[in-house]
């Protein structure tokens, strides 16, 4: 099992660490202070960042753009899974970072989903401009009517008339729904209540201004509204969209999202670990900068006990993730969905409790706004759900664990003997 990264990555790695040096931590406050500016003087903090947009072009010049996306010939400066890991780890010691280079989610899903399942028709439209940056775009799964981390019990509707399909439905913690720019969402419901359990659902491309989609509320998490990003609840009332628009055929649903959530679990676990790193980082440098019961707090044993097992969770989420890259990259995703359903688990989870660290050596500075680990840990703690909650995946895993451990014979209910 290689874990070399190719000469190209490790120069997009230098060009990347020097551009978050010179253009993203330095950015940190004004980026925050442009929002609410936005929300005192326009009124409105749901507009594009400047900073964002300004930012853009310099990082496609240095090619540092659409580096997600593996085997497309609309964007051939994608890398492999494991390529791209390091980098995506470096994005996302920030949050808004991803989005300077065209690798935030959940725009990059939704590419990854357009480029495998969508038409050509669909591609022109939609996909190309994503590519460019020009629009954003959403997943609408999530319903506050039912347990989502069973998609089965999906309530929204999909029904077939004459060239269209009329959509009913009710989501919420659609991520990115708020953003002025959001032109497209890939929206998952039941096309057939009557199939079998797994060929009800069906995704659909839905173009974010056809008529009877509201926009209900952006939802805060602890606190925190994203702007202007945003986690919005949606109203879909008799949105009729061409028939055309469907991905694959009616009942291809969960097929579908399979393909598409196996790289962006994998995502979100690689900027997961940018972050606790950072916290990392963070955290040394604080507690080496302060002096309690006269002498410095870094020196106390409990901090070393701290910093010692952060490292040993980080660097073992790091190669956990980079053997699940691998084999997405060797073997594909369907033969690394034990791996990417481990790695799913244990990167938020380290996450969690190196960000806690940090917050606890940052003392109350840790849980205000001075320092980036409050909202890190806010942002961090969701990826215990999204895309599918901690309890689904282990639930997964001793499945698969437990397969390994039954022979054919009781698999067909034969009798069994043993030696």
């Amino acid at each position: 099992m290689e874990f070399e990264y190719s000469d190209r990555c490790k120069d997009l790695q230098g060009r990347l660490l020097r551009f978050m040096d010179e253009h993203i931590y330095p950015n940190e406050k004004a980026y925050k202070e442009e929002i609410d500016r936005n929300g005192l003087e326009k009124g409105n903090r749901w507009i594009a960042t400047q900073i964002i947009e300004d930012l853009k072009p310099k990082a496609r010049a240095l090619g540092l753009w659409n580096l997600f996306l593996p085997k497309s010939v609309r964007a051939p400066e994608g890398l492999s899974n494991l390529d791209y890991a390091p980098l995506c780890e470096i994005m996302g010691r920030v949050s808004w970072a991803p989005e300077v280079f065209n690798c935030s989610a959940p725009d990059t899903g939704n590419m990854e989903t357009i480029e495998r399942y969508g038409s050509e028709e669909h591609k022109k439209q939609w996909l190309e401009p994503l590519l460019r940056g020009e629009i954003r775009s959403a997943f609408a799964m999530t319903e506050p009517g039912v347990a989502s981390s069973d998609a089965t019990n999906i309530e929204t509707r999909i029904d077939r008339d004459g060239d269209d399909y009329v959509i009913n439905g009710h989501k919420w913690w659609i991520s990115g729904a708020g953003d002025p720019r959001c032109a497209v969402y890939i929206l998952m419901g039941k096309t057939d209540f009557n199939a079998a359990r797994h060929s009800r659902q069906s995704m659909i491309l839905v173009d974010a201004k056809t008529p009877g989609i509201t926009v209900v509320r952006p939802l805060p998490v602890f606190g925190y509204d994203d702007a202007p990003h945003g986690h919005c609840e949606i109203l879909f009332e008799n949105v009729r969209v061409p028939a055309s628009n469907i991905l694959l055929g009616e009942g291809r649903g969960f097929e579908i999202a399979q393909g598409r959530l196996g790289p962006g679990r994998i995502h979100h676990c690689m900027r997961a670990i940018g972050v606790a790193e950072r916290a990392l980082e963070l955290m040394c440098k604080r507690l080496n900068s302060r002096t309690a019961f006269g002498k410095k707090i870094s020196e106390q044993s409990i901090w070393r006990e701290r910093i010692a097992e952060s490292r040993i969770q980080i660097d073992t989420a790091r190669l956990l993730t980079l053997k699940a890259a691998y084999m997405m990259d060797t073997v594909g995703n369907k033969h690394a969905q034990a791996e990417i359903a481990m790695i799913k688990v244990l990167a938020p989870n380290v996450t969690q409790q190196v960000l806690d660290w940090a917050i606890q050596a940052h003392g109350a500075g840790g849980v205000s706004g001075d320092f980036p680990l409050a909202a890190q840990w806010a942002g961090n703690r969701t990826l215990r759900l999204a895309d599918g909650p901690d309890e689904v995946h282990r639930n997964a895993i001793a499945k698969l664990e437990l397969a390994k451990h039954i022979s054919l014979t009781e698999d067909l209910g034969l009798p069994i003997t043993r030696s």
